[in-house]
């Protein structure tokens, strides 16, 4: 295969087993390249990512243009949804994402955060308690995605037993944020999804507003930056937007975390011998192998870019994965080593992964993976 064959092909099997060798290898010979399945350029080093995710004349506001392209009986069916994920603040670029940024600030502190520390540990041994007494468990179900969900929901302030339908409804909606593939009805069931989500936070922020509380959806209602406040619409999304991102990507990011502690007893037992390694792990789990794969933009005019022209309106993925695993900045990238100093000042939950959950960075990743990883 020459450099000018190559692509990346998320739906290939080879790709969906282990994409970082293709990775590598358009790191070196085609970092940014043109991926006719993806229908956008492909960048895979770095700096190119870092570029990328810096430069204002590539937008992150991606959604409206794709429900402007949609014929008008199939757009008027997904109106729930264009309603609000137009407004999630991670497709949004300023100015509009400036003033709800700030707004979500106010909302969501660490203090908050911090305040919900004992509560999260007694969540994850309740949830832990639950299954123990079992010969056998499914990580992901029981423990990996229950306990993300039902942190962010008592953070929201939901109740605990609307996770099964919350937890389902979000799934819905991953097939459309995600892009999957094959899935033929995943504007149907998102759509329904978020109708249903929607209603559920419409009925909560309603309670909260006659009857507040100490929970998150309160500290939003009463949020305020010189004068200016969420409206209705922006609220709910944001509530959306809040309960998907908090719990999806901690979800992922526990499953991947045991499966390579698994697959590395050393790495495992340094960190039960030295739980405080918990933080340096998960920058390690995030670095080695993040829950997101990559984050996109759309050329918002002509530019040349890595010896490429990419046309206006063009989608660009940076990988963040292969970034995060590029030779220039990270030495020895194909090692799992969770005492493996931050580089170039710059981890790469912070480069990275919070422009994916830019309104939940202060979840405490740390906090459940040490509960976790860190028992016997």
């Amino acid at each position: 295969m020459t450099a000018g064959d190559l692509c990346y092909d998320p739906s290939t099997r080879a790709v969906i087993d282990n994409p970082f060798p293709l990775f590598a290898r358009l790191q070196r010979e085609a970092p940014v390249h043109w991926s006719a399945p993806l229908r956008g350029w492909v960048l895979t080093r770095h700096e190119d990512c870092k570029a990328v995710l810096l430069d204002k004349r590539f937008s992150a506001a991606r959604m409206m243009p794709f429900f402007n392209a949609l014929p008008g009986d199939q757009r008027a069916r997904l109106r729930d949804l264009e309603a609000s994920v137009s407004l999630w603040t991670v497709f949004l670029d300023p100015p509009d994402h400036t003033r709800l940024r700030r707004l979500l600030n106010r909302g969501f502190t660490s203090r908050a955060v911090n305040a919900m520390a004992p509560r999260i540990a007694e969540i994850v041994h309740e949830t832990i308690d639950a299954v123990v007494e079992r010969n056998a468990i499914d990580f992901i179900r029981d423990i990996a995605y229950r306990i993300p969900a039902a942190v962010i929901m008592e953070m929201l302030g939901a109740s605990p037993r609307e996770i099964e339908a919350f937890k389902l409804w979000s799934d819905d909606l991953g097939l459309f944020i995600g892009s999957s593939r094959i899935t033929p009805d995943k504007y149907e069931r998102a759509e329904t999804a978020m109708a249903n989500l929607a209603g559920a936070f419409r009925e909560l922020v309603a309670e909260r507003r006659r009857h507040p509380r100490a929970d998150m959806i309160s500290d939003l209602i009463r949020a305020e930056d010189e004068g200016e406040v969420l409206n209705g619409q922006e609220l709910i999304a944001t509530c959306v937007l809040l309960l998907f991102a908090g719990h999806e990507t901690t979800g992922n990011l526990l499953g991947t975390g045991m499966y390579y502690l698994t697959c590395h007893p050393d790495q495992l037992g340094e960190l039960r011998r030295h739980p405080q390694l918990a933080e340096s792990a998960v920058e390690e789990i995030l670095r080695y192998d993040g829950p997101n794969a990559a984050v996109t933009r759309v050329a918002a005019e002509d530019i040349q870019f890595g010896g490429q022209r990419i046309a206006k309106g063009q989608r660009v993925f940076a990988m963040i994965n292969a970034a995060n695993r590029d030779p220039e900045v990270f030495p020895n990238p194909q090692r799992f080593d969770i005492r493996r100093p931050p580089q170039g000042g710059m981890t790469p939950k912070r480069a990275f992964v919070t422009v994916w959950v830019s309104a939940c960075r202060s979840l405490p990743y740390s906090q459940i993976a040490s509960a976790i990883f860190g028992a016997p």
